[in-house]
């Protein structure tokens, strides 16, 4: 949905847009129909730090590259967000102990991705699809810090709650961002199909789907509740050859089940280190 959006909108416009409808509504039902006070000032800090690494420049710059890649590239390179986890974690917080079977499933998804490439893009490069790679390749690193900063930042404020602040937050700075770069259109240009799209994803894709996936992690296992990223890419692979008309290749469905392994391989390892871990504090 988001690439048919694009077509007649600009990225960060259609990703502001989006998250001020939806943090609007998260917000309003929390503070008008719950109740609840405003976050504590350190929860608005951190907020504010996620809003930035996952709303602008996550969702921000992945909805204004997808413009300019195929939907299966971009979906893949979104879904290689656990493995630069395992990076950054590895690299800036000294976690030294990358297991074998780490090690293989960050090659697998990076291979994964070069084979798409390669077989796909090589010979269409230009500047547009270098700066859509870029934008998409920033976006799922910032997702990734996003997700390390807040295993080790813990928010007070009902998730949901604050999920509504930041992106009520990362609209405005969105809002700035596409105004200074003359990422915008006139409202009375954007047809009624295209607010039908925003529509569509600002309440599935972003309230219904983050009230499930919070949900899921809180009452189901860990690897259950992570079966999304594999999922996903997946489903729009296959919603972008029917509906958009991209082609369903060979190379293409190969790249994916290689970068789609090494996640797979990644959280694995890192659920049996955990698990070991686990058992050995226990003995």
């Amino acid at each position: 949905m988001s690439k048919f959006a694009v077509s007649s909108i600009p990225g960060l416009q259609l990703a502001y847009i989006r998250q001020l409808i939806a943090g609007a509504c998260f917000v309003f039902y929390f503070m008008a129909i719950k109740k609840h006070a405003l976050p504590a000032k350190r929860d608005f800090i951190t907020m504010f730090v996620l809003s930035i690494l996952m709303m602008v420049m996550a969702n921000g710059l992945s909805t204004w590259g997808i413009r300019y890649l195929p939907t299966g590239l971009a979906s893949l390179i979104g879904a290689m967000y656990p493995l630069s986890v395992v990076f950054i974690e590895w690299f800036f917080y000294g976690k030294r102990n990358v297991s074998v079977l780490t090690f293989i499933g960050l090659l697998l998804g990076l291979s994964g991705i070069a084979f798409v490439f390669y077989n796909e893009m090589f010979a269409q490069i230009s500047p547009s699809l270098i700066f859509g790679l870029v934008l998409s390749i920033v976006a799922m690193l910032s997702w990734s810090l996003g997700t390390v900063f807040l295993s080790r930042h813990q928010i007070k404020t009902n998730p949901y709650h604050a999920m509504g602040w930041q992106m009520l937050i990362g609209a405005v700075v969105l809002f700035v961002l596409s105004e200074w770069t003359h990422q915008s259109i006139p409202f009375k240009l954007i047809t009624t199909n295209t607010w039908i799209s925003i529509g569509y994803l600002a309440l599935f894709g972003s309230i219904i789907t983050f009230i499930a996936f919070i949900y899921s992690l809180k009452v189901l296992p860990t690897p259950i509740a992570s079966l999304y990223a594999y999922v996903n890419p997946v489903v729009a692979i296959i919603l972008a050859s029917v509906w958009l008309n991209e082609k369903l290749t060979v190379s293409l469905l190969i790249g994916s089940m290689i970068t789609l392994l090494g996640v797979y391989l990644v959280n694995h390892s890192i659920r049996r280190d955990q698990l070991k871990l686990m058992m050995e504090s226990e003995l």
